[in-house]
């Protein structure tokens, strides 16, 4: 094996791990709900989140730093500022727009399975590229077929055979929405910015904004937040933290296709997540829709020419290299 298969394998068994800890952490969101409010949850983990992310940033630039006393020439990254008035403005709307959408999410999984939240979630990657249609974006046919297959798999895996919705999935398509609206608006902000340093300053914001909230309409007790600390721990170091860091690494060396393949398979992840530490189980008929939706997001990632599935991976999982999870 060479040295580029070696790195395009690091590269995939990264995104798999990060795949594997965005579909379970639903699990941890879930649990949460038990001790503490949705949005204090969402505000302290996405706080530390940003504390993790900002800890691997530091020892970036302290290394650069290490290499400039060396008497190598400083990069253009590590002589210029990390944060500036812009990236944060641009951050803090990002920000606002994600709290809204990881707080439908959050909501919403108290309503419904991890594996129809895990699903329905990731429609973005679907609706990402048809808002594109409506500016006047080109699009390939993937995008159509892709959006057939997964509004089937939607209302197999959703409504049931009395035409009965859960009261969630509502939640979690308007996740769905938000969240596309994210992708699109960091499409436009992404540029201008290190994407680190954005990801952390949308992730200050975002935990700020429903801090706030919560602290203003949840009950807040010491014995709740030690409750709640092995998932506030996993949905926020590991999930926003790790996960994110582990993507941003990953890609460097990932061809798109393969990056759409794995990225695809957390609602997967989040479904076995929900069996085995919940005892979730799906009938028949909301596996197969769970498998349309599966394939309507690969449709849309890989059947669209080589140009547009390298613009949608750039869009497509995380705030700062997008766009969803979600997660």
């Amino acid at each position: 094996m060479n040295s580029a298969s070696r790195q395009h394998l690091r590269a995939n068994l990264l995104m798999l791990a990060a795949a594997m800890i965005w579909g379970s952490a639903f699990v941890a969101q879930r649990l949460s709900l038990d001790a503490i409010g949705p949005f204090l949850f969402t505000g302290i983990r996405f706080l530390l989140g940003a504390l993790v992310v900002s800890v691997f940033v530091f020892a970036l630039r302290r290394a650069r730093g290490a290499g400039i006393a060396d008497g190598r020439a400083p990069s253009a990254a590590a002589a210029r500022p990390l944060f500036d008035a812009a990236l944060l403005r641009d951050g803090a709307v990002l920000g606002l727009v994600l709290a809204v959408a990881i707080s439908l999410q959050q909501i919403g999984l108290r309503y419904t399975k991890i594996a129809n939240a895990g699903f329905i979630s990731s429609l973005y990657v679907v609706i990402v590229p048809m808002l594109g249609v409506l500016l006047r974006h080109r699009t390939g046919p993937g995008t159509w077929i892709g959006a057939a297959l997964a509004a089937v798999g939607l209302y197999l895996l959703s409504i049931n055979e009395h035409f009965s919705i859960m009261y969630g999935d509502w939640y979690q398509l308007g996740c769905a929405l938000v969240i596309s609206i994210q992708v699109m608006l960091v499409s436009h902000y992404a540029p201008r910015h290190d994407p680190l340093a954005l990801s952390i300053a949308q992730f200050v914001a975002c935990g700020l904004a429903c801090l706030a909230i919560g602290l203003a309409i949840e009950p807040l007790r010491l014995a709740d937040l030690l409750r709640a600390a092995p998932a506030i721990l996993y949905g926020g170091a590991l999930s926003v933290g790790v996960g994110y860091t582990i993507q941003v690494v990953a890609q460097r060396d990932a061809t798109p296709a393969h990056a759409a393949v794995i990225f695809s398979m957390e609602g997967v992840f989040a479904a076995l997540a929900g069996w085995a530490a919940l005892g979730e189980t799906l009938t028949t008929r909301a596996l197969m829709g769970c498998v349309l939706m599966l394939a309507g997001l690969l449709a849309c990632q890989l059947l669209p020419t080589r140009r547009n599935a390298e613009s949608a991976i750039d869009q497509a999982r995380t705030p700062a290299t997008q766009p969803a999870e979600p997660a």
